[in-house]
């Protein structure tokens, strides 16, 4: 069965906006929320970057049956391993079980501010590496102690751990991530709805997607009554993923990302993010994740002023022709 989620994107409302988006969202019928966790938003026009777990923890009290995630944490520079252990065990005791822990590589935007540079990408894998590793053994309940190459943990004990444990999600793009960081993690996380993912991950991962570990993909929309607008609202704060991520990982700033895409038209965006009142076309534009073979989709509302009329208004029937159309097995 397909299950559908909603975003809680930190980078575009305030955190009292989000914890009160994620109450509706549960309400609207939605399975499942994820976290963006950021230091900054993408671009300037988006305007917030709440603490991704201060927020989350705020949700899941206020929330009862929704699934919850991060989408995605990064564990190796902002956050010590050591210290993400602790934040994803007393969330997940917070959520009485709802929460799993997805982790990733990260980007610059985030990353970079606290001063010490940003690794090249294959040694930002093994660092995330390294760090699966000490917060799976820290996730065991007992005294740990590590040595790597980058990262130390001396006499750690996470002294309130979840009776279900944490499951982890990781993020990857291809067979070389999938066959290094499957063994580690429990469900695939991605971005782009390529089936060959899933079958890799099936292959080398150690877990089959559907028989235990789930497939998480997310995918922009932008509702609105008007298409007009929900096009103009798209390219406003949304233009910077037509970078695609191999350029989104490395650019530090709001400001350049904004530098980076100021050729990137409101048609350009329109022809990757549906937009505008037709319910039946972000129907069409979320089908290729399920028929990739993902599990769990979530749908980012563009706009944070727009979360609530789309949740009220139009999520409880976008649902139902969601789950008509997917497959029901």
């Amino acid at each position: 069965m397909t299950r559908f989620g909603f975003t809680l994107m930190t980078e575009q409302s305030g955190p009292k906006e989000l914890v009160d988006a994620a109450v509706r969202a549960e309400a609207a019928g939605f399975d499942l929320l994820v976290s963006s966790d950021h230091y900054s938003p993408w671009l300037t026009e988006q305007g917030h970057a709440p603490h991704a777990w201060t927020m989350l923890g705020a949700v899941a009290h206020a929330t009862s049956t929704v699934d919850l995630a991060t989408y995605v944490t990064c564990p190796t520079m902002r956050y010590h391993p050591a210290v993400v252990a602790q934040q994803a065990a007393t969330l997940q005791i917070l959520a009485d079980g709802r929460f799993t822990l997805g982790l990733g590589s990260g980007e610059n935007l985030n990353e970079h501010v606290i001063g010490q540079g940003w690794p090249p990408v294959a040694q930002r894998q093994d660092m995330l590496a390294e760090a699966m590793e000490i917060i799976r053994e820290l996730f065991t309940g007992e005294l740990t102690t590590y040595r790597g190459e980058y990262f130390d943990v001396d006499s750690a004990r996470l002294w309130d751990l979840p009776e279900q444990g944490v499951p982890i999600g990781v993020a990857v793009s291809g067979r070389a991530g999938i066959e290094r960081f499957g063994p580690l993690a429990d469900h695939l996380v991605a971005v782009q709805p390529e089936a060959e993912l899933v079958e890799q991950w099936n292959e080398l991962a150690g877990s089959t997607i559907g028989s235990g570990a789930r497939a998480i993909g997310q995918i922009p929309i932008c509702w609105d009554r008007d298409e007009a607008t929900a096009v103009t609202r798209a390219h406003e704060q949304f233009r910077w993923f037509a970078g695609g991520w191999k350029v989104n990982a490395d650019l530090p700033t709001p400001m350049g990302f904004s530098g980076a895409t100021q050729f990137v038209r409101e048609e350009d965006v329109a022809e990757s993010i549906p937009c505008g009142p037709d319910l039946d076309k972000i129907v069409e534009a979320v089908a290729p994740y399920w028929e990739a073979g993902f599990t769990d989709i979530a749908l980012v509302q563009v706009g944070g002023e727009h979360q609530t009329p789309f949740l009220d208004e139009v999520a409880p029937e976008l649902l139902e022709k969601l789950s008509a159309a997917a497959p029901s097995s």
